[in-house]
Parts: structure tokens; sequence; C-alpha cells
């Protein structure tokens, strides 16, 4: 049977500048400015001292189970520095380097991971959106934010976050689809750090890349370094710009590697090797841009205690804050309180009143948390 070529075989293109050891490809260097590079440096930083600090409180029980961002804060930084302050950002849960680039204090992020929803609550002069928990369900709103900017006829692009394993659910290929059809002014980044929890890259996909799954969408994708904090912010800025100019939306896989555990409450050792992670350990984002900054001698001396500090004092704050009101449980889900929650609510609020426990309740009606104490549930 005669078969007619509707379209070229198709190319998906992996972008790198800096290699694994610091070395730049000066053909593709994308010319950032000294002054972003310490910003970005900073942020990298940043975000990985908060990391090793906030499983530290986690283990000491300040705080309760959260997603480690080791390893990824290249892919983090190089994307969100990039947008505007007017532009809006959508995270999923793993994207603490770049929400604490945005503007977000460190101990609202604490507060959200000690279960206070204050925590997940952007200021008002944020276009943010809080960390969502539920996999790839934020990337449908992001789709929704950048379809009522375009409507609005604002110059303001949205870049969502997922990871690899958002890419197999629908709401990824619902929010991907409708951002093509629509030309929507927005940024898909997929962090891929080879593990969606225990299940590896290759028993999500048959597919060669993430990338070339935006071809089957009519949108550009791109496959970038995502180690490589110049290259993932050359390709986003390239992506962004494009957005911004009424050219509609692009996908970027960032390849990384999650070097710690899923979250606090996994165990990675039971589903993957040690030496794959030293391998991927020697990929280092933070070490590698060190070696290049260095080679520039643009690091800053007192960097690292000045960063230690930083976190330090918002602790500090973060634990003078006290505990939150129980009773805001409550609040913010149905706009009529249902008769057994409106009981459940008199209930706590009499024994809070008094000073008494709240007496424990049936199986589907779970003992709520008492004043001075911290509850993780989200």
């Amino acid at each position: 049977m005669p078969r007619t070529v509707l379209e070229p075989r198709f190319q998906v293109e992996h972008l790198s500048i800096l290699d694994s050891d610091g070395n730049l490809d000066s053909s593709l260097d994308p010319e950032i400015p000294s002054a972003e590079l310490k910003r970005l440096y900073r942020a990298m930083l940043l975000g990985r001292r908060l990391d090793e600090r906030m499983i530290r409180l986690q283990r000491q029980g300040r705080i309760g189970t959260f997603a480690p961002i080791k390893g990824q804060e290249a892919s983090q930084v190089g994307a969100a520095a990039t947008l505007r302050r007017t532009d809006w950002m959508v995270p999923s849960f793993r994207e603490t380097a770049a929400m604490l680039l945005r503007g977000w204090p460190i101990e609202k992020l604490l507060l959200l991971f000690a279960g206070y929803l204050e925590g997940g609550q952007p200021d008002e002069s944020q276009n943010d959106l809080p960390i969502t928990i539920p996999v790839a369900t934020q990337l449908p709103h992001a789709v929704g934010l950048a379809y009522a900017a375009q409507y609005r006829g604002d110059d303001a692009v949205v870049m969502a976050f997922c990871g690899d394993g958002a890419t197999s659910e629908g709401d990824f290929h619902e929010a991907v689809n409708f951002a093509g059809v629509w030309h929507v002014p927005a940024v898909f980044v997929v962090q891929n750090n080879q593990w969606a929890i225990s299940v590896p890259l290759k028993k999500q996909t048959h597919s060669r890349t993430i990338a070339q799954k935006a071809l089957a969408y009519g949108i550009p994708g791109l496959q970038v370094d995502g180690n490589d904090v110049l290259a993932v912010y050359a390709a986003c800025h390239e992506a962004v710009e494009r957005a911004r100019g009424g050219d509609g939306p692009t996908l970027i896989e960032c390849v990384t590697y999650r070097l710690g555990v899923h979250t606090t409450a996994d165990d990675p050792t039971k589903y993957r090797t040690a030496e794959e992670v030293e391998a991927w350990e020697r990929k280092d984002p933070l070490t590698r841009f060190t070696a290049y900054l260095k080679k520039k001698r643009l690091l800053e001396e007192g960097l690292e205690d000045e960063v230690d500090k930083e976190i330090a004092a918002a602790v500090q704050r973060f634990e003078a804050l006290g505990a939150a009101e129980p009773l805001t449980m409550f609040e913010h889900v149905y706009a009529e309180l249902p008769a057994h929650l409106k009981a459940q609510r008199e209930q706590l609020a009499g024994a809070l009143g008094n000073g008494a426990t709240p007496p424990a309740g049936d199986d589907d009606q779970a003992s709520p948390p008492m004043r001075g104490q911290r509850t993780t549930r989200r």
C-alpha cells in the first residue's frame, strides 16, 4: 500500500555548555553578566545548604516530611532565573531552590513543611502558586494562567515545573496538548531525575527522551544537561522570550539526578545502587558551577558562612512563631461546612476552650492536632 510522508523524521537536540569539570564550551557561552552568575550561584548554594539543614530538622521532629532537592539545583535556579517578577511560576513539590530565588522566605517554607497552611500562601506581590503535592495536577492550572495572560493581553509568561514521573500522568498530556492548541505563553520544565520514587524512567516511557513528547503536541522540545546551570539558563531564556513574543509554549527536559531520598520517608537503597549514585555525584551541579566560577575568579569569600547564618536566623524566626490555630483545619475546604465536620469543629473548640484533650474519634474521625503540636498533614 503506498504511503505518503507527512513529516520528515524528527530530531531532538541536546544542549550542554559546562562539562562535569566546569570547563566551558566557549562557542555556546550565553555570556551571562557576572552579577547574574553570582546570583545563580548564591541561590544554588542556599538551596543546597537549606536542604541539608531541613533534613536535620526533619530527623529531629521539628518539621515534617519533605522532598529534598540535592542534585537538582541547576535545573531549578537556571530556569527560574529567566523569569520576571511579573511572570508566573508554578512548582510541583521539589522546587525549593526556585522558590527561594523567587523570594519565598525560608521561614515560610519551613512553616509549610511543618504542616501550617500559612506556609503555602504566596505574598500578594508574588506571581507564584504554592507547592503542589499531587503529581502533575498543577500543570492544567499553569495552562489556565497562561491562557488568562494571553486573553488579557499581558506579556506574562508561565513556567511550570514537574518531574519525569509527572509525564506518565494524564494531566501532563492534557496540559501540553491544550498549551499547543491555544498557543499560550507557557514553558514546561521537566526535571528528569531518573526516578519516580522507585520507578525508573525506562519503566515510565519507551521514548528515548521526554523532550520528544513535545512534538506530538506541535510545540518545540529540547533536552538539556540539567546539571549545567548555564545550559538550563540559556534554554529557558530562549523559551521564555519565545513565549513572551507570542510564539507559544516550549517543553524543556532537564536531565538531572536526585542524589538524595525521594522524600524523608523514602529509602532509595532499596531500589538503586550506590554505584549509580556515585556516578551522578561526579556530575554534581554545584561542584561543576563552583569550578567554573573559580576559573572566572567570581567566587565570593565568606559566602558559605553568610548563607549558613541566613538559614540559622530563619530557623529561629520559624520556631518563634509558635503553634498554629488547630481550628483552621476546618477552613477553606467547603463553602458551607458539612454537619459532621461542624460537629467535629465544635467538639474540638470546646476541648481547646477547656484546656482538655479531645477524645479520640472513630476510625473515620481521627483525633485532630492539639495546641502546641505541629501537624504534618497537608
